[in-house]
């Protein structure tokens, strides 16, 4: 586990609570000494405060994504607005924790961000819609649609409950891990954004809103 904060309590406070869960940690203090160590792919997930010296949390993820590093990230932050958070998920955190955080609800986020880094799952196909897990590749009726990881997984999540609805709770489960790291509005946020993207391939109706339920994927 790599632990990249540059507040020395949150450091040793890490080093030993996560030690004792069982798990090895390395401390770094900067975001330049993060990207280093984060980018030999030797960790199973990091747990990265966004302000840091040099590069911020976020440069540091951008970086790692860029480079093709797909290592869970866990982002720790003072800030609480749910653009923040919406920022750091698009750009391909796994999470979001703000401080002050509970140590219980950290472990609980680590653990569910290693589950979902496992085997990829297989394909999925609805009609027109295909989604490949292993590449985070999404076509529509043979076009492609670029989508962001949490895009993707909102609707894969959708994709693989085809016949039911999600509430956002449960997409918070599936796509966000629960425990807090999102709120429901981001649930919104994303679905907004996922549906302008596939109207921009004239797939706008794909996901419908059940009122009072939740979404569920339309017809394909």
């Amino acid at each position: 586990m790599l632990v990249v904060d540059d507040e020395p309590g949150v450091r040793d406070a890490l080093t030993r609570g996560l030690g004792a869960e069982g798990m090895d940690v390395h401390a770094v203090a900067d975001g330049d000494t993060g990207l280093r160590e984060a980018a030999t792919g030797s960790y199973d997930a990091v747990v990265l405060d966004i302000m840091l010296p040099g590069l911020s949390g976020y440069r540091v993820l951008e970086a790692l994504r860029r480079d093709g590093i797909a290592t869970p990230v866990l982002l720790l932050s003072a800030k609480d607005g749910e653009v923040d958070q919406a920022d750091g998920l698009d750009l391909g955190a796994d999470g979001y924790l703000v401080k002050p955080f509970s140590f219980v609800v950290l472990v609980a986020q680590l653990r569910a961000m290693l589950r979902r880094s496992g085997p990829a799952a297989a394909r999925v196909e609805r009609g027109g819609l295909r989604l490949d897990p292993g590449t985070r590749s999404t076509t529509w009726q043979g076009r492609d649609v670029e989508l962001s990881e949490r895009e993707f997984a909102v609707l894969h999540a959708l994709a693989v409950h085809p016949d039911g609805v999600l509430t956002k709770d449960e997409l918070l489960a599936a796509v966000w891990g629960g425990g807090g790291s999102a709120s429901r509005n981001v649930v919104e946020v994303y679905v907004g954004y996922l549906r302008r993207k596939l109207a921009a391939v004239g797939a706008g109706d794909l996901v419908r809103t059940e009122r009072g339920r939740g979404y569920r994927l339309g017809p394909s």
